[in-house]
Formats: C-alpha cells, structure tokens, sequence
C-alpha cells in the first residue's frame, strides 16, 4: 500500500457490479493497518479475515465524490453545448471538459459570459495566428544594404517612433482585459495571448529599425499620447475592442500598406508588410466578436456609438496626428524635394486619408450601422489614427 498497490484496489473497485465486495489478498508487511486506513479515508469498508486476506464493499464517499462533481463544457468547442454560456465559478481554473469536484474555491472573473467574450472564428483564428508567428532574426534581412538621404532616414525614424507608442497601447489595451476572461473561454485567452505577442514583437522591429541608423528617437507628441490614452481609460471589453481593433488597428492596416508601397528602403517594406498581416488579423478577432456580440445585445450598437462620440469630444481641443508624422509620410511618399514630388506626395497621403476612412465606414457597415451613421461616425474617429 505505500508503493502503489492503491492503484490496483481502486482499478478493481471501478469494474465491480453494482452491490459485489472486493477480496483483496496480500503479503506485504503491515498491509492490514495500511489498507484499513486507506478504506477509512476513502469511504468504504474492510472486513478482515486474516492478517493477509481483506474484504472490501464500497462505500458512498468515493461515488458520491463523483456524483456531486460536473462536466465542464466539452472539450471541443465545435461540439454543441461545448463552451458554457456562463460558466461556474467553481470552474475556477479547470480544463474545459473536465469534472469539477464540488466544494472546491470560487475564482472571479469579470468576463465570465459568452456573450461578451467570444465569436465562432476564434479557434480558427488562434490557428492562424499561430501558423503565421515569425521570428523576426529570420523573416527580416536586418543586413539588407541601403543608403538614405539624411532627411528621409529621419523620417522614417519619425513614423517608427509613432508606431512604437501606437503598438504600445496595442499590447497594453488586451493585456489588461486577458486577465479577465474566465480560462472555460480558452481560445479566446490564447487569441489574445498571441495578439499581445504580435505586438510585442512589432515594437521589437519599429525599434530596431528607428535605430538602425540613428542614436535616438523622433517626437512622442501630447496629441497622440491624449487619443491613446482614452483607450486605456475604456473599461468594457466590446467597446475596448471596437475603438481599438476594428477603428483603430483596422486604420493601421492601411497605413502599414502604405509603407509597404512608398518605403524608401527594402528593410522597412519588409516590416510593414508582416506587421499588416498580423494587425490584419486582429481585426478579424475583433469584428467576429463584435458581431456576435451584437446579435445578442441590442444596446452594444448604441453604446458603441456614444463611445467615438466620447472619445471625439475628449480629444477635440487636442492636436490629434502628431504633425512631424504627417510631414514625415508626406515625404516618404514624396520620394524627393521638388514642388512637383512634395504636392504628389501630399495627395497620396490625402488619398490614404480617405481610403482610412472608407475602410472604418466598411467596417462598420458589417457591424449593422446604417450607411450613413457608419459616415459620420467614421469620420469622429481620432486624428491620430489610432
């Protein structure tokens, strides 16, 4: 009994018929005392009709122990009935699929319903996710030789510089809700786990290449540090998601293929095109959320709006898009200094305006706004972009 013969007891006891004993038989030093206090602790009980024979009928204590506990969900989440709507707190920290023993602590989790947490694409997605990890050592050629004018090399400084803050908050908005979410909802904690790691990463390469060839960073401007903060300061995980993922890094979308497309260098077009992809991604999450989310919350839609308005008002005496950041993509797209170059460069950026704010029009359009709402509210969004 102290090298594991509990183990073939209980075996035994499982594939009895429903009212039998179990003979046991053992020639092992002190089994009786030993066996004797296993069945106490365990409910059932021994009868002895010698020093090396016992027999046991088992109690209540082991089946009851079972029959109290519950199935957690399923393990699948494509099986109906797999993920809970509103799992337990005595769940706590169980596997999906597992059986809780009742009696067990409480754990809190402020996102513990469904409703408000999850969409039917997320186990795809967290499949995605991890099928496009990179390691940016090998997915970027940092030794790519290349030469630019001191004032294009400055602004390309300046755009990572903005970047890097705007990832910051990228990685900071979710991390503070992932604590949250009750870990029943698994592939949602995994999403988001890999979401904060994109973003991780992204500072990583915007850093690197900020200061591939300069000592220091661009400008952090007041204006931009005031439109990012606001997301910190919203506290539900829709509204959150919205103004962040669908407003906010579905304009950053944009803004990576405009990189793509008018970088001077070969390092930065490899950058922004991975860094599109993975914010592209993200934006996926966050509308198949919100959709979900819609068709069971009447209300989400209306406080979605109030929540640009809000965020429209609070920002309204601010600069919004650091002004260095503009001139800086003005001249990216510009390619030179000529009045002809610097006007084309300006309509490009215009025209990336525009084509931002069509795309957050879109995006809400999905989302069950009327054509011309989803307009105007388009166009509240932040100055800063994100």
């Amino acid at each position: 009994m102290d090298r594991g013969a509990h183990l073939l007891i209980k075996r035994a006891l499982r594939q009895l018929p429903a009212g039998a004993a179990l003979a046991v038989t053992s020639r092992a030093p002190d089994f009786a005392v030993h066996l004797q206090g296993w069945c106490r602790a365990q409910g059932h009980a021994v009868e002895f009709t010698d020093a090396t024979t016992a027999r046991i009928t088992p109690g209540n204590a082991q089946s009851s122990r079972w029959q109290q506990a519950e199935r957690a969900g399923e393990a699948d989440a494509t099986r109906p009935g797999a993920v809970a709507a509103a799992p337990k707190a005595n769940w706590g920290l169980a596997a999906r699929s597992a059986t809780v023993e009742a009696g067990g602590p409480e754990f809190h989790f402020a996102l513990d319903h469904k409703d408000a947490i999850w969409a039917p694409e997320v186990g795809h997605l967290y499949a995605q996710a991890l099928a496009q990890q990179w390691n940016p050592d090998e997915a970027i050629d940092w030794s790519v030789a290349f030469a630019l004018p001191d004032e294009i090399e400055d602004a390309i400084v300046q755009v990572m510089t903005y970047l890097i803050e705007n990832e910051n908050a990228a990685l900071l908005v979710p991390a503070r809700f992932l604590g949250q979410v009750h870990p029943h909802f698994r592939e949602v904690v995994q999403l988001l786990a890999i979401q904060i790691a994109d973003e991780a990463r992204h500072v990583e390469v915007f850093t690197r290449r900020a200061l591939l060839k300069r000592e220091r960073m661009g400008l952090s401007s007041v204006g931009g540090q005031a439109s990012l903060k606001t997301l910190f300061d919203e506290h539900e995980f829709a509204v959150a998601s919205f103004l962040l993922s669908v407003l906010g890094e579905g304009t950053f979308v944009s803004l990576l293929r405009f990189l793509q497309e008018h970088a001077p260098d070969p390092l930065t077009r490899q950058i922004a095109k991975l860094t599109a992809r993975d914010e592209a991604r993200h934006v996926a999450f966050g509308m198949a959320h919100l959709e979900y989310q819609l068709e069971r919350d009447a209300d989400l839609r209306g406080r979605l709006a109030i929540a640009v308005e809000s965020r429209f008002d609070s920002l309204a005496q601010t600069s919004g898009l650091n002004e260095e950041v503009f001139d800086a993509l003005v001249l990216l797209a510009a390619g030179g200094w000529s009045p002809q170059e610097i006007a084309a460069g300006f309509d490009k950026v215009q025209k990336l305006k525009e084509d931002m704010a069509e795309g957050r029009q879109m995006r809400m359009n999905r989302l069950g706004f009327a054509h011309g709402e989803a307009k105007r509210l388009a166009a509240l969004h932040t100055r800063n972009f994100m």
